[in-house]
């Protein structure tokens, strides 16, 4: 698995991806201008696939915002889970080709963002020190959903990067950043105040010493049937030092270059190719991840399932994301053995033609 450690484009003037591997930092440029895989260059942003994703993991509650462009649609979501009831609710906008949807060159600083009326979804990045979520979807089944959270960086902190190469000019590049420190609120719903019988916004306040944040950006032009593998989490530890898992797999045309780290107080340990077992008649099932170099043995168990599913003829998509605990060990490179017991998170599994 090679290391990137040099700045640079990510592609040549032809359109050839010059270098695969990891990061510790997304040091290549995402000059797609240069893209070159049909000669007739006009379709090419059909099958050029964008996203920003955001979670957001409280002792309570998950709340994840997506924006995304992915040649044929601009999926735009929101969706929030109540860890002890399995409340859900997910509130999705399409729109054909991505009319509407703005993002920004890469991750690293600038402004994301659609509008439809009330409806308002925008990120903006302050030169990756500082991100900020503000939300505002008037109709959230049936009830309005506001949201205005900030995101910290610490200097230093690291993120895994990943680029992989499929053939024919295909690749993906990806940063997930784990255990970003987050602050704001919510408005989800209603509640009783009890002392004046009134009805307002229910509000929830999101603590930095509780509450992390995660980020999963994303470009390339991907084979047209896909499949992935995802698993996350980002959390705090007994003795207040952050954790963040990252596994994966089905990415890229080289088993070996995974999408696998422990992240321990915003430093990336790197783990060799993991081995997932489950079942795919019943997601619900505990799920084995166990990594090939004997420093990661985990078993996930799901307590929730969340199933998205798009069908549109030439484009279609279905997603088992499991919600669930984490239990087991890791090992750091430094020898230092850390278990692992009922962290929340999730793991999914993906399948498109896109």
């Amino acid at each position: 698995m090679q290391e990137i450690t040099e700045k640079g484009n990510l592609l040549d003037s032809q359109g050839n991806l010059i270098v695969d591997g990891w990061a510790r930092q997304p040091l290549r440029d995402v000059n797609l201008e240069d893209l070159n895989f049909y000669s007739l260059r006009f379709l090419q942003p059909l099958r050029t696939k964008r996203w920003q994703y955001y979670g957001i993991t409280t002792p309570t509650h998950y709340f994840s915002f997506t924006l995304s462009h992915i040649g044929y649609l601009g999926p735009v979501f929101v969706y929030v889970l109540d860890f002890e009831t399995c409340k859900y609710q997910e509130e999705t906008v399409n729109t054909l080709f991505g009319r509407g949807v703005t993002l920004s060159r890469d991750s690293k600083e600038g402004e994301c963002h659609y509008e439809k009326g009330a409806l308002r979804v925008h990120f903006s990045i302050s030169k990756d020190s500082e991100r900020r979520l503000e939300v505002s979807w008037p109709d959230f089944g049936g009830v309005p959903f506001k949201a205005d959270i900030r995101l910290g960086l610490p200097a230093g902190h690291e993120s895994l990067v990943n680029i992989f190469r499929y053939d024919n000019k295909r690749f993906y590049y990806t940063r997930k950043i784990n255990c970003m420190p987050v602050q704001g609120r919510v408005e989800y719903g209603y509640d009783m105040d009890v002392a004046s019988h009134e009805i307002r916004p229910q509000v929830y306040e999101i603590d930095p010493r509780n509450s992390l944040g995660n980020l999963d950006w994303g470009v390339g032009v991907w084979p047209y049937r896909s499949f992935w593998i995802w698993g996350s989490c980002s959390r705090y530890l007994p003795d207040g030092r952050t954790l963040g898992l990252n596994l994966g797999a089905g990415m890229g045309n080289d088993p070996d270059l995974a999408d696998n780290a422990v992240i321990l107080n915003g430093r990336i340990h790197k783990i060799s190719r993991v081995d997932f077992k489950y079942d795919t008649a019943d997601f619900k099932k505990p799920w084995q991840m166990k990594s090939r170099d004997g420093r990661l043995e985990l078993e996930f168990v799901p307590f929730f399932e969340r199933v998205a599913k798009t069908d549109a003829v030439v484009l279609a998509s279905e997603v088992h994301q499991m919600f669930g605990r984490y239990n087991g060990k890791v090992v750091m490179d430094d020898g230092e053995q850390i278990r692992i017991d009922g962290l929340i998170g999730w793991a999914e599994e993906h399948h498109a033609r896109w």
